[in-house]
């Protein structure tokens, strides 16, 4: 399994971090985060209990640090994805594909995070895991911040309806991350027919910018 999702610069070639964190990921994707006992991901890694404590503290440490990396792999997709498009409405195309051009892995980590995204609301009494907290909350707001630009950008232009562009961007971002609250990659269904029905949906949404 591919842990490059789940890698950070700093990681060097002897850590095992990534290794943690891409078993963390499989134990909480097949059974679920409470349901999954530390030792298990240790397991998994081939590795004794203690030696997970040098990189996290608590399975919550751990958790919280693959929100953030899957949140800072989706603010990444975007902006790639919308850096070269033309119009507005190829932008908004182009950024839901990009949303579900991800690996199963990816597509566990997504779920993962959705899961638990309740854990950001309450301050964390651990210094790491407050850090994680912190540093996953100012990703959603850039993660928000970057559609309701898209959406601003399609308005000023005058291919979107005028919508105000925060609740928008919330509105198209709610829809495409539902996603992962049903999909499964042995489903019947694949991301690719997902992408080009939630994009149509997305375009819809905004509607154009025609005079009524």
């Amino acid at each position: 399994m591919s842990i490059a999702a789940l890698t950070e610069a700093d990681d060097g070639p002897r850590s095992k971090r990534p290794a943690i964190l891409a078993a963390a990921v499989e134990c909480f994707g097949e059974v679920g985060f409470e349901a999954t006992k530390w030792s298990e991901v240790a397991d998994r890694v081939g590795i004794g209990q203690p030696a997970l404590y040098h990189y996290f503290e608590s399975k919550t440490h751990c958790l919280l640090t693959i929100m953030r990396l899957g949140l800072r792999n989706s603010d990444d997709a975007f902006r790639a994805a919308v850096a070269e498009s033309g119009t507005a409405h190829d932008a908004l195309r182009a950024a839901v594909r990009a949303a579900f051009e991800i690996s199963p892995q990816e597509v566990q980590q997504n779920r993962i995070l959705q899961s638990n995204i309740a854990l950001l609301a309450g301050r964390r009494s651990s210094e790491r895991e407050e850090a994680e907290r912190q540093a996953c909350r100012k990703l959603v707001a850039r993660i928000e911040r970057n559609w309701a630009d898209l959406v601003q950008h399609g308005i000023d232009r005058g291919e979107f309806a005028r919508h105000d562009p925060l609740i928008m961007a919330r509105s198209l971002l709610g829809l495409v991350v539902s996603v992962w609250r049903w999909y499964r990659p042995d489903g019947s269904m694949e991301l690719p027919s997902i992408a080009e029905f939630i994009g149509g949906c997305c375009a819809r949404m905004v509607g154009d910018g025609a005079p009524e």
